[in-house]
């Protein structure tokens, strides 16, 4: 019997300002769909770039005062919040479902991480927050203490809506930070206006959260607001190169720094010592989990030639087994890419592929706004799928004749964001990796791997800075030099 999460009703929703629930200034809103049934599953307010202006002085106005509260309070309220979003589990899951099209499993891991999110964070306000630093200057005590910048931009995607929003906002407001989150229009709720709820109700002071909602192709006006407002000090992004490169360029204008965490062609190597069923596992997985569409997902299997066909033929029917449909259908396992353009670009790039000689193992076709996973080899080296990231369930297979050819396949790519390598040989995996050009290298795993407490993040045209861990203290808290001079000290005049 097919069992389905439970389905919430139609929401409008308003978006989070200075601790009010709010329109947008001109009283414009817009509708969301759920990406696999196309129904309206509610609409949010359409804000504008001065509805963005006033959510960043609210920020503004909440910073000093958030800054100042002990430890303890700030602790309190992610450690409440975790609590609070594991007994909404179920309604969680199900609005992950109709906002963005997520599958049963991938939308319940994602409760769970972000709960563990939240009480990793938790420890971050006790954290070391400086250092004594020696000086040869007599009598001066010398230190390096790192304060909480201001007000903090956070640009969050869809694709997974409920870690990655978490993500933008935790550390930045653990840190004493304030925060105005975009989230994108696909998941307004899911990817923003939940945390506003919830951080609320655990305690978070008005306007320390502020949540701006926008509609589809509106985003860069309250994005041109993030960058150029003075009081805003530092952004963090997740999403494509191409937007992230356009962020970086008007950020530098404004001398902001920023956390950039972009797109992946990312590579999962087999070497000829792997254990094959593992091997097909991993690559199962590592392709087509959230139907491919995780910045982090294998986009290219690179296999050596002892072990190709066998792995192939294996890795082809675990593709050809996976249940495609309703994500609401708990053993579903790909669901609909997220909108109808997304279907349109996967289909196009694969047809073009296997027109230009490539070989179709797996897959191909699209079911209504769910696209089948697909395998293809000898993918010719100038195709959109050999050249580009594409978001969705296909991968492409090489071949090649030993470890040195698969390293050089493996970084034969613009992209630098995640990486796996299969193999028996810890060692040689190890030595691989310290070789790879890739911010994240997982040996004897598939790419699709983080935890809280990780520098997440990627070299090349992936993005620069990282989440997670103590790389998060750094990027989201100012470094300042102080001295205490004890008694008096010579001058020259």
């Amino acid at each position: 019997m097919t069992v389905h999460t439970p389905e919430p009703a139609t929401h409008a929703w308003q978006s989070l300002i200075g601790g009010e629930w709010v329109e947008a200034a001109d009283g414009r809103r817009f509708d969301v769909h759920d990406p696999y049934s196309g129904a309206v599953v509610g609409d949010a307010p359409a804000l504008g770039r001065a509805d963005a202006r006033r959510a960043i002085e609210a920020a503004g106005a909440a910073f000093p005062a958030w800054a100042a509260t002990p430890p303890a309070e700030r602790q309190g309220v992610f450690l409440r919040a975790a609590a609070l979003l594991e007994e909404r589990r179920e309604r969680v899951v199900a609005q992950l479902a109709r906002e963005a099209g997520t599958t049963f499993g991938f939308a319940s891991f994602q409760v769970g991480f972000v709960a563990g999110l939240f009480r990793q964070v938790a420890a971050v306000p006790y954290a070391p927050i400086g250092e004594v630093l020696p000086s040869d200057m007599p009598g001066a005590l010398a230190m390096g203490l790192r304060r909480p910048v201001g007000v903090v931009a956070a640009i969050a995607p869809w694709n997974a809506a409920l870690i990655l929003s978490a993500r933008s906002i935790a550390a930045p407001l653990a840190l004493g930070n304030a925060v105005v989150l975009k989230p994108s229009e696909h998941s307004p709720y899911v990817g923003g206006l939940l945390w506003g709820e919830l951080l609320g109700e655990a305690g978070l002071p008005a306007g320390v959260l502020n949540v701006v909602t926008h509609a589809p192709g509106e985003a860069a006006a309250i994005g041109d607001e993030l960058v150029e407002h003075p009081l805003v000090r530092r952004i963090n992004f997740t999403g494509s190169t191409a937007t992230g490169r356009r962020l970086a360029e008007a950020a530098g204008r404004n001398l902001k720094r920023v956390v950039l965490e972009l797109g992946g062609s990312n590579p999962l190597i087999v070497l000829r010592d792997a254990e094959l069923p593992y091997a097909v596992d991993a690559a199962t997985f590592g392709s087509f989990a959230n139907q491919g569409q995780i910045c982090m997902s294998a986009r290219r299997i690179v296999v050596e030639r002892p072990i190709a066909e066998v792995f192939l033929d294996g890795f082809a029917r675990r593709a050809r087994e996976l249940k495609v449909g309703d994500p609401r259908e708990r053993d579903t396992i790909i669901g609909p890419l997220i909108d109808a353009h997304a279907v349109a670009t996967v289909r196009e790039r694969i047809a073009e592929a296997v027109a230009g000689g490539a070989r179709l193992l797996a897959g191909g076709e699209a079911d209504g706004p769910c696209v089948q996973p697909t395998v293809l080899t000898d993918v010719p080296a100038g195709a959109a799928l050999a050249q580009h990231e594409t978001f969705g369930p296909v991968v492409t297979v090489t071949v090649v004749e030993d470890a040195e050819e698969a390293l050089a396949v493996a970084d034969a790519t613009p992209y630098g964001l995640s990486a796996g390598i299969l193999t028996r040989d810890l060692d040689k995996g190890f030595a691989l990796a310290e070789r790879l050009r890739s911010g994240i290298v997982h040996v004897n795993d598939q790419p699709v791997h983080d935890e809280p407490q990780m520098p997440f993040g990627g070299v090349k045209d992936s993005g620069w800075g990282r989440f997670g861990g103590s790389a998060a203290i750094d990027e989201f808290t100012e470094l300042r030099w102080v001295t205490l001079q004890s008694g008096t000290r010579p001058f020259p005049f």
